[in-house]
């Protein structure tokens, strides 16, 4: 069974002013797709086809217009508060914009201990010990942690968010654009985390990416969004080459060659 799937997906969206709303203007067009458990999917496609709308729809932020979300086999517009609960605690979203993904008056600690209290019941000292793990996982140190976002690099903070998504042991991550502004260190170390997290706990990722090297190296399917459709699905075997025209566009584009270290992370 798919842990999570999206079944003919629609959404528009209207825009509000003194004179009125707009004509709703369409951003996801019937979009199907799964992920299995343990499997790493990326979703490929240029700014504003509709990639993080459909991430948002997925982990139940925003309602389809038409069509339906699947969570293990039910929809979304069928889970009880113990099905959003396990939704969220199987489910975790790591977003683009750190800064924004946080509550700005709460410290570091009391951030990444958030799903532990509420989605895992855990407090106290326990809730602790795992914040400074999380955190060290994440090459994050101890002092760090009765910081404010405000006093932490944009680097960092995205640590600490994906340190809060891996504190309710999740089944599925998904990233939208979540490694691609960290340095080349950095990035290193959370994909060689996430592949861990794969192999020994048969975690399954959606990569939201526009880094090909990425998908070619830790990927094992990739999604092609154009225009609020997907418009070619193809497994990743080495060099990736596409049937679609946006997929050949996509893979044109010039980038520098994959680093040594990256090319040996994940392996």
């Amino acid at each position: 069974m798919n842990l999570l799937e999206a079944r003919g997906a629609s959404k528009a969206y209207r825009t509000f002013s003194l004179v009125g709303a707009t004509k709703a203007k369409p951003v996801l067009n019937d979009i199907s797709m799964q992920i299995a458990a343990g499997e790493t999917v990326a979703l490929l496609g240029r700014s504003g086809c509709g990639k993080s709308t459909l991430a948002r729809l997925l982990v139940g932020l925003e309602r389809p217009d038409g069509g339906d979300i699947l969570f293990g086999g039910r929809s979304l517009t069928s889970l009880d508060k113990a099905g959003w609960r396990n939704l969220r605690k199987t489910v975790q979203m790591v977003f683009q914009d750190p800064l924004g993904a946080v509550n700005a008056r709460s410290t570091v600690k009391d951030i990444v201990a958030e799903p532990l209290n509420y989605l895992c019941g855990l407090t106290g000292q326990a809730a602790a010990e795992r914040v400074r793990d999380l955190l060290s996982s994440v090459g994050l140190n101890w002092a760090e942690a009765n910081k404010f976002p405000h006093q932490l690099s944009g680097g960092q903070l995205q640590r600490v968010c994906i340190a809060r998504a891996l504190a309710p042991d999740p089944k599925l991550i998904i990233l939208d654009e979540a490694v691609s502004n960290l340095d080349l260190h950095l990035q290193i170390q959370m994909l060689n985390l996430f592949e861990e997290l794969r192999r020994t706990k048969n975690v399954s990722y959606l990569f939201v990416t526009h880094d090909l090297r990425l998908v070619e190296k830790f990927c094992a399917r990739v999604l092609v969004m154009d225009q609020g459709r997907i418009v070619e699905e193809t497994p990743v075997s080495g060099a990736l080459a596409f049937s679609s025209a946006e997929g050949r566009a996509l893979s044109a584009a010039v980038l520098p060659p994959m680093p040594r270290q990256l090319l040996a992370a994940g392996g």
